[in-house]
């Protein structure tokens, strides 16, 4: 592994008003190790996943590509500062990496697009073409599989948006093939069961306080979804007409 652990620091937080310093499961867990080439975060919407995850990646010195304005109806001053109140331990030092997130992954390639247009050899990198001439799904693999070729850590906030469940399986491969040359982890934020799935993968549950681990059968994603595909008629929520 290249990243050991993270740590957090609660007596550092600077409000116990706003989120995520307000959330119960950043008070009461001590930190977590990465035993695994792979560990996936789950658990449901603001439980504070993909908070952690671009904090790894600040901490970690992974440049996250996003736009530096973001026009919001309400400003919490607090929401990115949780990488402050962190501590992260390597193995053997640090390693170069990526974040992805889907709405992320968009500004980067309309970033790498201006620079093609003075350097074409840009996009040779990325299969000799454009980002953003190919399907989303296309771009994103184009973008997994020329990057993660590199030692490197890999933080990813929920792939499976943009991805069809074919296309979650190739990731899933490919994620299998990274770990298994010995240079890449990953740490996935995701609510997919099939990656989920993933062979010999950690999975933290952020819907126990304090995080934990969870078997990939006792999660809700798993139980959900093995229900519905059972008997999907009789799961489907009444109507509300």
């Amino acid at each position: 592994m290249h990243l050991k652990s993270v740590t957090f620091h609660a007596e550092q937080y600077p409000t116990r008003e706003h989120y995520p310093f307000n959330l119960d499961i950043f008070r009461r867990t001590g930190g977590l190790d990465f035993r695994t080439p792979v560990t996936l975060f789950v658990g449901e919407n603001g439980t504070g996943k993909s908070t952690l995850l671009e904090a790894l990646a600040i901490k970690a010195g992974i440049h996250i590509w996003r736009q530096s304005w973001r026009t919001r109806f309400e400003v919490n001053p607090y929401e990115d500062m949780l990488h402050r109140c962190i501590s992260i331990q390597w193995t053997d030092g640090t390693v170069p990496g990526s974040f992805f997130g889907s709405s992320v992954f968009q500004d980067f390639a309309r970033i790498l697009d201006e620079w093609a247009a003075t350097d074409p050899g840009q996009l040779e990198y990325f299969g000799g073409k454009s980002l953003l001439t190919q399907s989303h799904g296309q771009s994103i693999m184009s973008f997994f599989t020329a990057r993660y070729a590199i030692k490197g850590l890999y933080l990813l906030d929920e792939p499976e948006t943009a991805l069809s469940p074919k296309t979650q399986l190739t990731l899933l491969e490919l994620l299998a093939k990274m770990t298994a040359a010995g240079h890449a982890q990953f740490v996935i934020a995701t609510h997919s069961p099939i990656l989920l799935s993933c062979p010999a993968a950690t999975i933290y549950s952020f819907d126990r306080i304090p995080i934990a681990p969870i078997p990939y059968e006792q999660t809700d994603h798993y139980k959900l979804y093995k229900a519905f595909m059972a008997d999907p008629r009789n799961n489907l929520p009444p109507s509300t007409s």
